[in-house]
């Protein structure tokens, strides 16, 4: 992506971005996390410094290779240039692809140089205490049976904060919820199966934001009609995570469309383009409704408007009918006040006491008319 492009989706705030974290805010080692995956069945969780040290914790025997959807996974929970220096020379990747890999930012998109495909996706966390959607991003290298997961930002793809120590990593990962035993069909398949599997954890991530930014705009909805003046400032900020999801989303959208047109190129099992299918069918309900949610956004700042100009129509007429009021005695005095000899009135004993009746029938008469009037 361009530098422009860039700028025109990323908002330019910190929360957006999924920079890796820096050894010098965070001072901690470098951990690899690997394991092998034989005929469907997780194998031992190992830890590695290296990339090398990854590959070597799992030679594949002969019984290994043959079977049935053998992988090998190795996570990076936490990326240094010095590690992805060595990834790209272990597999000699292309100088394109590796710039890709020291560069986060990225939109959701999918490439392949030579025999290494290359995914990039987003995953999505809504922040109810701040009202912010918080986006992770994640890159995805597969070569023959092994598979990297490089993490971008600061949480897993299912938005589980990355542990700060190399035991809570351990756990999240030996966790018999996150280790993939119910995925027995799935696991078969090969590398590509669990790129597709990560692909439909981040996508379903972002119903939850969704149902949050909903209730968000629930409430949005009754700040409007009790009169809040805030309101307005409220409904931009979530119209802007509203418009970030829906980026997100529609690259999203199109990464599974680029896998879909791949998959008779490259011959993709009918069971792997059925998964893909599943997730193509999310997408397409996220998209249609980030899209009315955006939509509703629009129609409560019209609504929002019109209250607005409402209550300052009716404190128009409010101020315009004191204005009236106070007139009316500033008349009645300016004619009394102009200091001409023949004004029989001023010689009369009673012309002081007539005009301050006058100036005070005159106010009581039009606020009589006023208020039938509901200015006042």
């Amino acid at each position: 992506m361009s530098p422009e492009d860039r700028h025109r989706f990323d908002r330019p705030s910190l929360r957006k971005r999924a920079f890796p974290v820096s050894k010098e805010t965070v001072p901690r080692a470098t951990a690899l996390f690997s394991r092998r995956i034989v005929s469907s069945e997780p194998q031992e969780l190992h830890t590695a410094h290296t990339f090398s040290d990854a590959l070597a914790a799992h030679p594949a025997d002969s019984s290994e290779s043959e079977a049935k959807g053998s992988t090998t996974q190795v996570i990076i929970p936490r990326s240094t240039p010095e590690l992805l220096a060595e990834l790209a020379s272990v597999w000699d990747l292309h100088p394109v692809l590796v710039d890709d890999l020291f560069h986060a930012n990225q939109r959701a998109k999918v490439e392949r140089y030579d025999d290494v495909l290359f995914v990039v996706l987003k995953s999505a966390v809504y922040i109810d205490a701040k009202e912010e959607v918080e986006f992770n991003e994640f890159h995805l290298l597969m070569k023959d049976d092994v598979l990297v997961i490089i993490c971008q930002g600061d949480r897993f793809i299912d938005g589980t904060p990355i542990p700060p120590d190399t035991v809570g990593i351990q756990d999240y990962f030996t966790n018999e919820k996150r280790s993939w035993t119910k995925d027995r069909e799935l696991l078969a398949l090969g590398p590509e199966a669990l790129i597709y599997r990560l692909l439909d954890t981040a996508v379903d991530g972002y119903f939850p934001v969704l149902d949050g930014l909903q209730d968000d705009k629930d409430g949005i909805e009754r700040q409007v009609f009790s009169g809040d003046t805030a309101a307005a400032e409220r409904i931009y900020l979530l119209s802007q995570e509203v418009i970030d999801v829906l980026h997100n989303s529609t690259h999203l959208n199109r990464l599974t469309q680029a896998l879909g047109n791949g998959a008779a190129k490259y011959a993709t099992p009918d069971d792997l383009r059925a998964y893909l299918d599943d997730v193509t069918d999310h997408l397409t309900r996220l998209l249609a409704e980030a899209g009315e949610l955006r939509e509703s956004l629009s129609q409560i700042l019209n609504v929002n408007s019109t209250l607005v100009a409402q209550r300052q129509n009716e404190d128009m007429k409010k101020i315009s009918g004191w204005a009236a009021i106070l007139f009316a005695p500033t008349l009645v005095g300016a004619i009394y006040g102009m200091n001409f000899d023949d004004m029989p009135e001023l010689h009369w004993a009673f012309g002081y006491p007539m005009a301050l009746g006058l100036m005070l029938g005159l106010g009581v008469v039009l606020y009589i008319v006023f208020r039938v009037k509901k200015w006042m």
